[in-house]
C-alpha cells in the first residue's frame, strides 16, 4: 500500500492506525466534544433548528465555537444549512442523511457516557489519590 487511495480502499480497520490513513481525518471530527453535542442536539430536534436555539441548548458553547463547529459539520456533509430570504435572514440547521447515520453512533456514545460516568469519575479519583509509583531501577 503505497498511496492514500490504496489505504482508502483497504477493508483492514488496522489501517486507521496509520498516520496517512484518510479515515483518521474523519475520526478527528468525532474527537471534538462540541461536534458530538451539536450532532446530538440536532438529532433530538423534530426538524431544523435555528442558531440561537442551538446556542441556548448547548450550555457553555460560545457563538464563535458554535459557528466554527456548524461550518465544519456542513463542510463534512453532516449538517445542512438553509438560509431564508427574510430580514434579518433566517438560518436553520438540520442533519443530512450522512449526519443522521453518524448520529446513531454518537447517540450510543452519549448513552454509554451517561450510564458509566460514575465509574469513570471513581476511577479518576482512585488514580488521583494513589501514591506516586517508585522509580524503576535496573
Amino acid at each position: 500500500m503505497d498511496t492514500v487511495s490504496d489505504l482508502a480502499s483497504s477493508p483492514n480497520p488496522v489501517q486507521s492506525y496509520l498516520q496517512r490513513c484518510p479515515a483518521r481525518d474523519v475520526l478527528d471530527v468525532l474527537a471534538d466534544k462540541w461536534v458530538l453535542l451539536v450532532l446530538g442536539t440536532l438529532r433530538e430536534g423534530k426538524g431544523p433548528v435555528r442558531f440561537n436555539e442551538l446556542r441556548r441548548r448547548l450550555d457553555g458553547i460560545t457563538q464563535k465555537m458554535l459557528t466554527r463547529t456548524l461550518r465544519n459539520l456542513e463542510r463534512d456533509g453532516l449538517v445542512r444549512r438553509a438560509v431564508y430570504p427574510t430580514v434579518p435572514p433566517r438560518v436553520e440547521y438540520s442533519l443530512t442523511e450522512l449526519g443522521a447515520d453518524l448520529g446513531r453512533v454518537t447517540h450510543a456514545m452519549g448513552e454509554w457516557a451517561q450510564r458509566r460516568h460514575g465509574e469513570v469519575l471513581a476511577a479518576r479519583t482512585e488514580f488521583d489519590n494513589r501514591p506516586a509509583p517508585e522509580p524503576l531501577t535496573h
